[in-house]
């Protein structure tokens, strides 16, 4: 049915014929898909990289704060720049929290910003192993954000 609009709209919403809804039905499946294949890469790639992490612990907000504001600007508010920062706090556990950017936008942004430091504060995860790399950036981002308070 979507598919049969976007036909429609790509034939006599552009007076054309009938039969030539298919151009238009091709280039926003395909735009559709390079959309989706781009955000993808971007969340999987760079947000569950250690690299990522290492720079949220060298405690980006005083340290490059036009990139932080940039950032915060292009993904449309600090609310959903929030879910960039703290994407290893939603992976903790996604049930619970959800989209902290729902969660900026009904809150505030800067009270889902703290829940989440402290909660870096103590720990995402309590277990007998041996601290990973990870743990060690999120305790070492967590002690320079609480330093601040």
């Amino acid at each position: 049915c979507v598919w049969g609009s976007v036909w429609m709209l790509g034939s006599w919403g552009l007076d054309r014929p009938l039969i030539e809804g298919w151009y238009f039905v091709s280039m926003v499946s395909m735009f559709c898909r390079i959309g989706f294949s781009a955000a993808w890469i971007f969340i999987t790639n760079f947000n569950h990289s250690h690299w990522w992490n290492e720079f949220l612990a060298a405690d980006p907000e005083r340290t490059w704060p036009t990139l932080h504001a940039t950032m915060a600007f292009l993904l449309g508010g600090r609310h959903r720049w929030n879910e960039m920062l703290f994407h290893d706090v939603h992976h903790m556990c996604p049930g619970r929290i959800g989209a902290m950017s729902q969660r900026g936008r009904f809150h505030g942004w800067q009270k889902v910003h703290d829940a989440c430091v402290e909660i870096l504060a103590a720990g995402l995860w309590k277990g007998d192993d041996d601290e990973t790399v990870m743990e060690q950036h999120q305790r070492k981002r967590s002690m320079v954000l609480k330093s601040r308070t």
